[in-house]
């Protein structure tokens, strides 16, 4: 009877499926994988390879993932050789190896590890863990201590299975007892106050009594700085007053120096030299001009990536060259090549080598160098080299016929499929998967494809990733130009600045929505928009027109407008300002004016600081191409007016 039920549900599925379209038949095998309806799944599977339909693989795939627990390997094996052209193989192989991790399958797991590409921390740790199992370290010539160190010196959140690596490597004594205070401590640094809980269960002398005062030292740090309510003597008591001190020193600088001063000499020289580190980090991040006076006081202690960086930045806005040269210097090799550190660098020595001769050769080759790079930092440079930037020269223009070579590409096919079934993720998956090995011609080519199919977002990175040539009206395209033209010239507003900004809120994809909330081409918040939209007087604004064209590009560039005027005419503040709010941008200002390079270098929040350095670069590559009057991005950048009082310290925190 049960069998006959079942071969009926079949029967119906199967005639229900036959009715429908192949775009509706793969939208109901999309809910049938949501539902993890399993019968459902496989009859649409089975239709659409039937009808070969160009996207049936994905069904494929959706149901091999409801079955991979019960399937046995050769199926699943089969499956990955079928499809070894598809972007989603990987993540399958990716799910398996857990499966086999978590079995401790150990011979199958390492015959399919080789072949995995993709970053997964749940399947590295199984890796390692696997060769612990195995006895043999020198599996794929790695060090598994070494890789697990690795991972064990981050606060990010860790896959549950990488405690099993980490159970065994402190067992056989690989993960010392310095190595979980040294985590612990990492945790607090970066407020992961949870993390850190879960690590000290590594170390038994700490007992649920002594996380209460964790608890206390987050919520009352002055309080137990100043009552010495924690032992000083103990390890734990030690790095508890010390987390106290960052978190004081965080929101309130002026009293976590004063509070700390009076205990400083209970903590040894090292911890006492750290403590100051923190407080000299918030400091520079605040803008407090004694933060080059905090950072002295930590001289005999190794600074991490980000304390060096504000160590750079407080010397910048002290205008102190020496002291930008020397928080260089102690740079590790990879940071010391980042582009802003060579370009501050370069100014430096430029700045201190105006009658040194060795200087200013050692200042230009740098720049020489990093002119050649095309970022922000790279057109700073040929800035100093005194190389007015022209309009970028397109190296390369694809001919239909290699445009059209490249529409054919199954892959791309589906990309375009999957993009206009809305199934962006998908879409971008196909098409970074079918254009991974593409050089130079073959990358414009798509790139132009993609243009003309109006996706803007993938036509942009998609030309950004050329490594000789390039073209800069892919790069840099101009959509919507009525539209913008029109509200830019309403506002009075320069085109190039609204491109510069509206390429990087979106990469001009009007469905574009954020995590926040913000969204539409010029990214509004709906708060935002509500409010601009009835200052502008746009009667009958609803919430859902933050989505029309021309309703996002009117307030967008009306709210631009509105942060420059805050802004007394300042571009760089004004971008600030439309990321962050205009009440951060102010006080970011300094007591005396500021180059805007600087004013960019020292924004404390990295997302924002990115932001305005991207921003004003864009609209620095776009102004020639829209007929501005070409400028050096250093002149369009500008001079920040000084406030003409004390800064008032800045205590957000990133």
């Amino acid at each position: 009877m049960i069998r006959l039920l079942f071969v009926l549900l079949i029967t119906l599925v199967s005639s229900q499926a036959k009715a429908l379209s192949d775009d509706a038949l793969f939208q109901h095998a999309r809910d049938s994988y949501a539902a993890k309806n399993e019968i459902a799944l496989a009859e649409d599977a089975s239709q659409l390879n039937i009808q070969q339909y160009s996207l049936a693989p994905y069904a494929d795939y959706w149901l091999m993932l409801l079955k991979l627990d019960q399937v046995e390997d050769a199926e699943v094996v089969s499956f990955l050789a079928k499809y070894e052209d598809m972007p989603f193989t990987d993540r399958l192989r990716g799910e398996w190896l857990k499966k086999l991790g978590k079995q401790q399958s150990w011979p199958t797991f390492f015959e399919q590890y080789g072949n995995f590409k993709r970053e997964d921390i749940a399947v590295q740790c199984y890796a390692l863990f696997g060769q612990l199992q195995l006895g043999n370290a020198q599996l794929f010539n790695t060090n598994v201590a070494t890789q697990a160190k690795i991972l064990w010196f981050t606060t990010a959140d860790l896959p549950s299975n990488c405690n099993q690596l980490f159970d065994v490597l402190q067992k056989t004594g690989a993960l010392t007892t310095d190595d979980i205070w040294a985590r612990f401590r990492l945790a607090l640094q970066d407020g992961k106050l949870s993390l850190a809980k879960t690590i000290t269960a590594r170390v038994p002398s700490i007992d649920a009594a002594s996380l209460k005062l964790l608890d206390r030292a987050y919520q009352t740090p002055q309080l137990i700085l100043d009552k010495k309510t924690v032992s000083f003597k103990t390890r734990f008591g030690a790095e508890v007053n010390l987390y106290a001190v960052d978190r004081l020193a965080r929101t309130k600088l002026d009293v976590a120096v004063t509070s700390y001063s009076k205990v400083q000499n209970l903590f040894d020289a090292d911890n006492r030299a750290f403590a100051w580190g923190r407080i000299a980090y918030h400091a520079a991040r605040g803008h407090d001009p004694k933060a080059l006076d905090y950072y002295a006081l930590a001289k005999d202690v190794t600074l991490d990536k980000e304390q060096l960086a504000w160590q750079v930045r407080a010397a910048l806005r002290a205008k102190d060259w020496l002291a930008v040269q020397n928080a260089i210097a102690i740079m590790q090799p990879k940071q010391h090549e980042e582009g802003a550190w060579r370009y501050w660098k370069a100014r430096a020595l430029k700045e201190q080598g105006v009658n040194d001769p060795a200087q200013m050769l050692e200042a230009n080759a740098i720049l020489i160098q990093l002119a050649k790079e095309r970022h922000y930092y790279g057109w700073l440079a040929a800035d100093e080299l005194e190389s007015l930037m022209s309009n970028p020269t397109e190296d390369y223009i694809a001919s239909d016929i290699e445009v059209m070579a490249i529409a054919s590409e199954p892959a791309i096919k589906r990309a375009v499929e999957l993009q206009r079934l809305d199934m962006r993720w998908e879409a971008k998956a196909e098409w970074v998967w079918a254009t991974r090995n593409y050089d130079d011609k073959k990358l414009l080519a798509a790139a132009e494809y993609a243009l003309r199919q109006k996706w803007y977002d993938i036509a942009i990175i998609t030309a950004d990733n050329t490594k000789q040539m390039h073209n800069f009206n892919l790069r840099y395209p101009t959509p919507y130009r009525d539209l913008i033209r029109s509200s830019a010239s309403d506002e009075h507003l320069d085109e190039a600045w609204v491109y510069g900004l509206t390429r990087q809120e979106s990469r001009f994809m009007h469905y574009a929505k954020s995590g926040v909330g913000a969204a539409g081409l010029m990214q509004l918040m709906p708060a935002t928009a509500k409010w601009a939209a009835k200052r502008m007087g746009l009667d009958g604004y609803q919430n859902d027109m933050i989505h029309d064209l021309s309703t996002n590009i009117q307030i967008g560039t009306y709210y631009m407008r509105h942060t420059l005027d805050l802004m007394g005419g300042q571009a760089v503040m004004a971008t600030a300002a439309y990321n962050a709010g205009p009440s951060r941008a102010k006080r970011w200002v300094d007591s005396e004016p500021l180059e805007a390079a600087i004013y960019i270098e020292s924004i404390p929040f990295s997302e924002t600081r990115n932001y305005v350095q991207k921003v004003m670069a864009n609209a620095h590559i776009y102004a020639p191409r829209l007929g501005t009057t070409m400028q050096t991005l250093k002149s369009r950048l500008g001079v920040i007016p000084g406030s003409g009082e004390p800064e008032v310290i800045d205590s957000d925190s990133e």
